[in-house]
């Protein structure tokens, strides 16, 4: 049954389909998946090409926007959309605190959640592609992780596709975990001195927290415990556009007056929960090394691991010193698992998934090498998530794809810039530009 309502500008329509948990086994358990149609109003009775929107992430659900913003009202001036909602993310069968223990204990979740990768997700859009289209081939956009499934579908399926327009989101095709980090940490340290450039006052005041954290028991309102390595995550937002600045104001309104003293503020711990907590996203904690794992090693909490030779982001030896406290950015650590209410039932789950040594590839070089689908790639000038060298590597990897670097936009560029980013890439991917 579908069902189909109306926003400003726009018909959306609720899609559901059953598709096997895993595809290998097309016989055995199935979970559900939802997208949402989405077609201009002016444009609701017309036969158009479809694009099918990878989000980032993973375990992130489809944008929930109003209308047409951004992107979305470039792409939507000649094509229908569907926005999905990746398995286990949104309304896909979720998966997280509440719903894994169904599956049974640690070992049996642990198990069930090898099946929410890129490959999986590929596999879930060829199953509903011809429910969807007909059969005919779409175009994909992948924003981020969004963009990793792309270039899986390129590698597994690429006859499902008539076009694949990737948006900070080209992978390396053959790199550990450990090597995606090991190159990681310097450029993270590159944006906070950019922003400490910006704001030269914040460094004092990011001193001031951490020494506060140290000598300090905090617990936010919802229950996350804040500690210096918590804090020091925040930084995750520093690879997007508005991040400086969001960064920036949370950190001015850090400390309040009270009877016993100066204490971290409300105002403060309300939007640092916010910003901290996986409980929309508990996949995204889960499974994000896992996307990196392809030959047989085990993940191991590789960020953790690595975070250990970069020894300027440890955070008593700053405050030992006069050095400024250094964040960090897009990495999983065995301590959120501690912090974090929403995922302190999931450790032993966790710990299980990191010591796995059997992750298969996800992407084919050799198909790549052949490939055949008209594709594009922004790739984002020292982007914080996706490492540009990394992606312009893969980029010479994959026949007939076209780059469009830019220093212009950061990591969310198709949001900041949306409509400018798909006319771009658009026009590139049909050599019109």
């Amino acid at each position: 049954m579908t069902l189909s309502y109306r926003q400003p500008g726009v018909v959306l329509t609720d899609r559901r389909f059953t598709v096997p948990l895993d595809h290998d086994r097309p016989e055995g358990e199935t979970i559900e998946l939802y997208a949402r149609e989405v077609v201009a109003t002016d444009k609701a009775d017309q036969d158009l090409p479809w694009l099918l929107y990878l989000q980032g992430g993973p375990g992130f659900g489809a944008d929930r926007s109003v209308g047409r913003p951004g992107w979305l009202g470039r792409a939507l001036k000649e094509y229908r959309v569907l926005l999905l909602d990746q398995r286990g993310t949104g309304h896909s069968t979720p998966a997280g605190r509440q719903t894994l223990p169904l599956r049974g204990g640690p070992a049996d979740q642990a198990d069930y959640l090898t099946h929410f990768r890129a490959d999986s997700i590929v596999r879930d859009c060829e199953a509903i592609r011809a429910e969807v289209t007909g059969g005919a081939p779409w175009t994909v956009l992948g924003q981020s992780f969004g963009g990793f499934c792309a270039t899986s579908y390129l590698s597994l399926a690429p006859e499902g596709l008539a076009t694949a327009v990737i948006t900070g989101g080209l992978p390396s095709l053959d790199a550990h975990a450990d090597d995606v980090y090991r190159a990681a940490f310097p450029r993270v340290e590159r944006k906070v001195a950019a922003h400490y450039a910006r704001y030269p006052q914040d460094v004092e005041r990011a001193r001031r927290i951490a020494d506060h954290l140290l000598t300090h028991d905090v617990v936010l309102p919802n229950g996350y415990r804040l500690t210096v390595e918590a804090f020091q995550s925040l930084g995750i937002v520093l690879g997007t556009g508005d991040g400086t600045h969001r960064l920036h104001y949370l950190l001015e309104e850090a400390f309040v007056r009270t009877p016993q003293g100066h204490m971290l503020s409300d105002a403060f711990q309300e939007q640092a929960q916010g910003m901290l907590s996986y409980a929309r996203h508990p996949l995204y904690a889960l499974i994000h090394e896992s996307i990196y794992g392809q030959d047989g090693r085990p993940t191991a909490w590789s960020a953790e691991r690595v975070r250990a030779e970069f020894p300027r982001f440890d955070a008593a030896k700053a405050l030992a010193g006069d050095e400024p406290l250094l964040f960090t950015g897009e990495s999983i650590h065995p301590w959120m698992f501690e912090c974090d209410p929403a995922l302190r039932p999931l450790r032993e789950t966790a710990d299980l998934l990191a010591a796995r040594s059997d992750w298969t590839p996800l992407y084919d070089p050799a198909r790549l090498a052949a490939n055949e689908v008209p594709v594009v790639a922004a790739v984002y000038h020292d982007d914080m998530y996706v490492d540009t060298a990394h992606s312009l590597r893969t980029a010479r990897t994959v026949r007939g794809l076209r780059t469009w670097i830019t220093d212009e936009f950061e990591h969310d560029g198709i949001r900041t810039g949306g409509p400018r980013v798909l006319d771009r890439l658009l026009a590139l991917v049909r050599d019109e530009a």
